[in-house]
């Protein structure tokens, strides 16, 4: 019976331990599972980091972009300035056919929706016609009417120039409101006033708004004239004649055209040497004439030698006459 109990004692303790084995196991296998479940849920965390990562520089790029559209809205909302420009060229064309040319140059303006303005047409001294002409065209058609008045004829001078007065437009439209503001006040003082001496002096004030108010309505109608439309000054000359050379040999009529050519060409140039000389021989004869007339008529005649023999009448004495052989013997 002892054996039995130690026995059966032997068992009962060896259940227990066992039983505590089992519980340590399982418990170390729940915390292992725990701790790879822990892993994997931070790698997944990471992973959808990761993940989520993209989405957001996309949502912080979409926001960028918004700023940037929402910035560039605004600057498109701001007023910009218009460019005032004052364009004016001018062109000299050879052409074959002045009175041609300044026509077609009409038609070219006048399509253009331009106009023609100042035209003067003469002839120069070997008898060419030439012609200028001030044209006026829209500015967005200024450089397509200049290129094809160039192409008119044989382009001689071109010159171009563009003035920019955008800032002396927004000033002169600045100081004709901050003008028209000033008469509408004085004005209002005229309704309120009640002295005769204020009514005076606000008439003189009001006389001298309006005045300077008109003046820069007359700078504003300029300026706008002057950048709607641009000026095209276009002169046109005529082309020489070149002459033809004659390739037949010349005959006697050519000879005899040539020698009387020759001749009257001569003739002129002696005509023109006596009509350069004939004042300084005309003075020469007329200075001949007054020598002659009156110097030499006052010079004084020579002594003539006395005659011998007489002494009481001056005269010289004759000599006797020589005797020949015949008046001896007589």
């Amino acid at each position: 019976m002892q054996t039995r109990g130690s026995g059966t004692t032997r068992y009962r303790s060896v259940r227990p331990v066992q039983i505590l084995s089992a519980l340590c196991l399982a418990a170390a296998l729940a915390l292992t599972g725990c701790t790879g479940a822990d892993d994997s849920g931070g790698a997944s965390s990471d992973s959808d980091k990761a993940a989520g990562a993209p989405g957001a520089n996309e949502a912080g790029a979409g926001a960028a972009d918004s700023d940037a559209g929402s910035g560039k809205k605004e600057q498109a909302a701001a007023p910009r300035l218009t460019a005032h420009i004052i364009h004016t060229a001018s062109l000299t064309v050879q052409v074959k056919d002045v009175p041609k040319s300044l026509d077609e140059a009409s038609t070219v303006v006048e399509n253009a929706g331009g106009m023609v303005g100042n035209e003067t047409t003469d002839r120069d001294s070997k008898g060419r016609e030439r012609s200028r002409v001030v044209l006026r065209v829209p500015s967005d058609k200024y450089e397509e009417v200049l290129t094809e008045l160039e192409g008119s004829g044989k382009l001689i001078d071109r010159r171009a120039k563009a003035e920019d007065v955008t800032e002396q437009v927004v000033d002169v439209e600045s100081r004709i409101k901050s003008q028209r503001a000033s008469v509408v006040r004085i004005r209002e003082l005229m309704d309120q006033a009640t002295k005769l001496s204020d009514v005076v002096t606000l008439e003189g004030e009001l006389s001298t708004r309006q005045a300077d108010l008109e003046s820069l309505l007359a700078q504003q109608a300029s300026l706008k004239d002057r950048t709607s439309l641009a000026t095209i000054t276009l002169s046109l000359s005529e082309t020489p004649v070149k002459k033809v050379a004659e390739d037949d040999d010349p005959g006697f009529a050519d000879a005899l055209g040539g020698g009387w050519d020759a001749f009257v060409t001569m003739f002129r140039w002696i005509a023109l040497a006596l009509g350069a000389v004939l004042p300084f021989l005309v003075g020469a004869a007329l200075l001949l004439f007054l020598w002659v007339r009156f110097l030499r008529g006052r010079t004084p005649a020579r002594p003539v030698a006395a005659a011998p023999g007489g002494a009481g009448t001056g005269s010289l004495p004759v000599a006797p006459p020589v005797r020949g052989e015949g008046d001896d013997k007589d």
